[in-house]
């Protein structure tokens, strides 16, 4: 968003294996020990810990050394928005975002992408638009971004920022909403179109209540689901001082009951006891099994927008505070997580395993599966999985056949090669339940 301004049981994991056509398949739903870094510890449970990044500061032996100790997710702060990726029309340079991502990439993270579209930031040029001029501007910057980063982001904020403060629940008059209603939704599917494994968000402040804010932002996502435009995760700021919400945990589990992952995406927090709020906020994201990462805005007190406040998890030396040891904790006490059904058997030369990470509520599902390829080369792909209660309606980085039952899904154009050892993914949406799915995966 800004300008630049489990205690964990000592019990062996709960396992349970069946035998699959290609192997075991191994069921893990707890982790067998405490972790001792804010990114370890989120990954006991299949989540994240990140933090936003500022590519002047990764001279800074310090800061470098917490980024690459402790998280597992890095956003860039400015340097993938609009006046920094193309501050002439056309005219796209992206040597601050790539910088971040190859740091990020080559040190084991993933990357957040932040943020294609926001009314904020834009370069002067686009801020002289209006109407089908800016549109069209717009669509295209979505395009050329996501396009440039294809394959290398987790997750994008498409939009930042649409809906108005205040108590109607309305959008934000600016001149992208003025280019039209719909231009949300248009960004999102031209976001998928130029990065189909990248997972689409829509990320705001103000929203970490259920109010008039968050519930327009919830009517969106409710619509946008129904329709299928393609939106997967929900980001919340979280930018808060003092406690959370008391409805912090249940505002998240409204969104998650829609079909989306719900992400925290620029956690600080000042003043009150910030250790005990630190480890609620960290608590509640554990509590929704479809909360599948938290991202701190900063790594040191001194790099944070909120000058003065002291509202991250270091001090500016670079010593942890009371507030990391909460986060910490909270994270090693665990809480339920995708489950993750993964084929073991060895694929040899040519072949691949599949593995799903599967996000379910009350009649409906979400399933994520990876296809990792064995010690050669896969050049294409086929999984296969079983919906013995379920129905799929909408799926993505795949072809189909099949809706239940028995349903085969092939690679598309751009994810059929993958290196050896590598892995690429495909997912489905569904109505009833997507258990015992147990894909498996063999070399087309």
């Amino acid at each position: 968003m800004k300008l630049t301004s489990r205690s964990v049981s000592l019990g062996a994991i709960i396992s349970t294996v069946t035998t699959a056509a290609l192997g075991a398949v191994l069921l893990v739903s707890v982790p067998a020990s405490a972790a001792s870094t804010l990114g370890a510890a989120a990954a006991q449970s299949g989540r994240y810990f990140g933090t936003a990044v500022a590519a002047g500061k990764l001279n800074d032996q310090t800061y470098v050394n917490i980024l690459n100790t402790e998280f597992n997710m890095v956003t860039a702060e400015n340097e993938m928005k609009w006046d920094a990726t193309e501050p002439n029309r056309g005219q796209f340079t992206y040597s601050g975002g790539d910088r971040i991502l190859n740091q990020a990439v080559g040190n084991g993270k993933r990357v957040r992408g932040h943020a294609l579209l926001w009314h904020q930031q834009e370069p002067g040029w686009a801020q002289r638009l209006e109407g089908s001029d800016l549109r069209q501007a717009m669509m295209n910057h979505v395009t050329q971004v996501a396009t440039h980063y294809r394959g290398k982001i987790y997750a994008w904020d498409v939009v930042n920022e649409a809906f108005a403060d205040g108590g109607g629940g309305g959008r934000r008059d600016s001149n992208l909403q003025r280019t039209g209603n719909d231009w949300i939704e248009a960004a999102f599917r031209a976001a998928r179109a130029a990065d189909p494994a990248a997972k689409l968000c829509y990320n705001d402040y103000n929203t970490d209540s259920i109010n008039a804010k968050s519930t327009g932002i919830y009517t969106m996502v409710r619509d946008f689901k129904a329709r299928g435009v393609p939106i997967d995760c929900v980001g919340f700021q979280s930018h808060l001082s003092n406690n959370a919400p008391s409805d912090y945990q249940a505002n998240l589990q409204r969104f998650a009951d829609l079909g989306v992952e719900v992400q925290i995406t620029e956690l600080d927090i000042s003043g009150g006891n910030q250790a005990n709020a630190y480890g609620a906020v960290t608590r509640a994201c554990m509590a929704v099994r479809a909360c599948t990462g938290i991202t701190v805005w900063g790594i040191r007190d001194t790099d944070s927008w909120r000058t003065g406040e002291n509202p991250l998890l270091f001090t500016g030396s670079g010593a942890k505070k009371a507030a990391y040891t909460s986060v910490l904790d909270a994270l090693n006490a665990g809480g339920p997580g995708p489950t993750t059904t993964t084929t073991t058997n060895d694929p040899g030369p040519g072949g691949c395993t599949a593995s799903v990470s599967l996000n379910q509520w009350n009649g409906g599902f979400v399933a994520t599966v990876k296809v990792t390829a064995g010690s050669s080369v896969l050049r294409g792909w086929r999984v296969t999985a079983t919906l013995s209660n379920g129905t799929i309606t909408s799926h993505w980085s795949a072809n189909r056949s099949g809706a239940s039952g028995t349903v085969t899904f092939t690679n598309v154009d751009y994810n059929g090669a993958v290196p050896a050892g590598g892995s690429t993914e495909f997912g489905f949406q569904g109505t009833g339940s997507g258990s015992g799915l147990a894909p498996s995966c063999t070399a087309a």
